[in-house]
């Protein structure tokens, strides 16, 4: 299974190589704001999903840009699919993206495939057996400091994302780190968490697509991966935080807060925090609930070490 899931990531590859030369030339829809398909998501998407089901008929397909439409949605084997993740780098000529595969049996994925068509670059795992890429072993990073660290994320972009959340997550992230990265390619993100050439990995409003196969590869190389809060069931929950296992834990002990399924206490205090930024954004500086201070009192000197 893993075999064929290989030949269907090149096949795929090649379609978007391909259409590489000139991009340009490529048809381009928009599904909502900021989140793009073009012809060669779609083309990807059908060889794929040919290679898949001549292989194995019975098998079920849950695929980014036709959902459920093909293949036996109550099989026990499913193959779950981006066809190109990191749309919008590719339509730009910027050499981040990748084709994602990866087979679920009975809800635990089994077998993971990403491939980098512009470096060549082939990342497989097997549940059990390992995460590889280009026949190398791989494991996650050594490092133990989170000041040492290089952390990816994705930077909000949808409809109703909830961008000054992030600009406080990405705060508390950015000041304890070596550096925070956003490529482009959450598929891409994980599978390099996994090579050790990140250290840890975190976003919100992500879709089983997007993080499947990458899951099954960051397990693999000895890391760990699950939602904010910690908890490894994540797949359909919209929030994905991972890394090696000692990073994992300081980035939950900073990230948890920031959960749906935080405590009611946490998520009081990061309403009162993103409000404040809100209104620091917008020059409303005044807070309603703030003590007022003595006749002639000066306030308190801001931190010279806060984020924004």
């Amino acid at each position: 299974m893993l075999n064929v899931a290989i030949k269907a990531a090149r096949a795929a590859g090649a379609v978007i190589n391909r259409a590489a030369l000139d991009v340009e030339a490529v048809r381009i829809s928009q599904k909502q704001v900021n989140d793009f398909v073009t012809e060669v998501d779609h083309a990807s998407e059908k060889v794929i999903i040919e290679t898949l089901l001549t292989a194995y008929p019975d098998h079920g397909i849950l695929a980014e840009e036709s959902g459920r439409e093909f293949g036996n949605p109550l099989a026990d084997h499913i193959w779950i699919i981006d066809p190109l993740d990191g749309t919008t780098n590719f339509i730009h000529g910027f050499p981040v993206y990748c084709v994602s595969i990866a087979l679920q049996v009975r809800g635990k994925i089994e077998q993971a495939v990403i491939y980098d068509p512009t470096r060549n670059d082939l990342f497989t795992a097997t549940k059990g057996r390992g995460a590889f890429m280009n026949d190398r072993r791989l494991r996650v990073s050594k490092r133990i400091r989170l000041q040492e660290c290089i952390i990816s994320t994705g930077f909000p972009f949808r409809k109703g994302d909830n961008f000054n959340q992030y600009l406080r997550m990405m705060g508390d992230v950015m000041q304890r780190t070596a550096g925070l990265r956003r490529p482009g390619s959450a598929a891409l993100d994980l599978a390099y968490v996994a090579a050790g050439f990140t250290d840890g990995f975190f976003e919100t409003g992500l879709s089983p697509w997007d993080v499947a196969a990458g899951s099954l590869l960051v397990t693999e190389a000895g890391g760990l991966i699950g939602n904010f809060t910690g908890e490894s069931d994540f797949l359909e929950q919209k929030e994905c935080l991972a890394g090696a296992p000692r990073i994992y834990g300081q980035l939950v002990t900073i990230l948890g807060k920031y959960s749906k399924f935080a405590s009611a206490g946490d998520k009081a205090n990061v309403r009162t925090a993103v409000d404040a930024l809100s209104r620091e954004r917008t020059g409303d500086t005044h807070n309603p609930d703030a003590e007022p201070t003595e006749e002639g009192a000066q306030p308190q000197e801001e931190r010279k070490d806060a984020p924004f």
